[in-house]
């Protein structure tokens, strides 16, 4: 029984935003993309304004490595008290301003266990 391919995100992710995925600044780019239907160039200079870095400075592991951990928006490795996962995405919508849909399905599922 398949499942379809199981890289076929990561590669679409890599392939989309051709900066290395998380290890820069690649997973933010192509999600303005995607959610937003930007082009990349306009979505590089989109996500550079809100990281306050310069658009070459996206592709930079480096410099986005320090910039991720500052803002706390995820990194490749997992580190003690840093975000990951879900906590890392919360961080996302609110530094970018987009919506993401796991995160819209996690808020409900709390208002609705409130009630």
């Amino acid at each position: 029984m398949g499942v379809g391919d199981p890289l076929g995100m990561a590669i679409t992710h890599a392939i989309a935003s051709g900066m290395g995925g998380m290890r820069t600044a690649g997973d933010l780019v192509a999600r303005m993309q995607m959610t937003r239907g930007m082009k990349i160039k306009e979505a590089k200079e989109y996500v550079a304004k809100k990281l306050s870095v310069s658009v070459l400075e996206l592709s930079d592991p480096v410099i986005m490595a320090e910039v991720r951990d500052d803002l706390n928006i995820g990194l490749v490795r997992s580190l003690p008290r840093r975000v990951k996962g879900i906590d890392a995405k919360f961080r996302i919508t609110e530094i970018l301003g987009i919506d993401i849909n796991c995160v819209n399905r996690f808020k409900e599922r709390v208002r609705t266990s409130q009630k």
